[in-house]
């Protein structure tokens, strides 16, 4: 299942952004347009991230912070705001946030926070098992499996692979790929995903199994049944 993600953040404009490039990322999201709705859906349901805007019409994002830490509810929170002080910055933290980002931002650079606090909080490779067709994935052990055939993989075509599998039979273009699997500052070869994905297909497909990674020509590549 994919991780939940509430946004607190009361300018809607703001909010319908980071909702659609979060649903199309692959996470469940839910908006909260004030502090009190957000609290309720926390304590109802706590998600596996938060993104709480500092200034809201009703409760101070920090004494939201302070509330949710208060109940021992220790899910990672990102903040949100246009105040860009460092005494701001350092209240936030201080309130119990666990990263902080000015408005405005770059939603890319927004992303890479979210995946970020999610790994350090193992919510991201939960222990959940992924499946699609006869293929499955196990985080636990980052093993994969064609029935009942056992795959190993190394730790970047474990990356790759559970990218696809986080996103069946959605296309995933190159700089997605990129930007997930290498980071920005990748320098290295031009063909270095065809390369990772022609490692994966032999080892996926190694006794004669069905293709499940196709690919898109001049787009990039898709996890789907032929």
């Amino acid at each position: 299942m994919s991780e939940r993600i509430i946004i607190v953040e009361d300018e809607a404009d703001i909010a319908r952004v980071l909702e659609r490039r979060l649903t199309y990322e692959g996470y469940r999201v839910e908006v909260a347009p004030d502090g009190e709705t957000a609290l309720k859906l926390i304590y109802d349901d706590p998600p596996a991230l938060v993104l709480l805007d500092l200034t809201l019409p009703d409760i101070d994002g920090l004494i939201v912070t302070e509330e949710l830490r208060a109940a021992k509810i220790d899910v990672p929170i990102l903040m949100l705001t246009a105040r860009d002080a460092i005494p701001d910055k350092v209240s936030g933290l201080d309130a119990g946030a666990d990263d902080y980002m000015t408005k405005p931002f770059n939603t890319d650079e927004l992303l890479a926070h979210v995946r970020a606090l999610l790994r350090r909080t193992g919510a991201e490779k939960g222990s959940e098992t992924l499946d699609f067709a006869d293929l499955r994935l196990d985080p636990a052990s980052r093993l994969a499996y064609r029935g009942e055939r056992s795959i190993n993989l190394t730790a970047k075509e474990y990356d790759l692979l559970e990218m696809f599998m986080r996103h069946p039979n959605q296309v995933l273009t190159r700089d997605q790929i990129f930007d997930r699997i290498w980071g920005y500052d990748f320098g290295g070869e031009s063909n270095i995903i065809e390369v990772y994905i022609r490692y994966l297909r032999s080892k996926l497909e190694k006794e004669g199994e069905a293709r499940l990674i196709d690919t898109v020509r001049g787009v990039g590549y898709v996890l789907r049944e032929s």
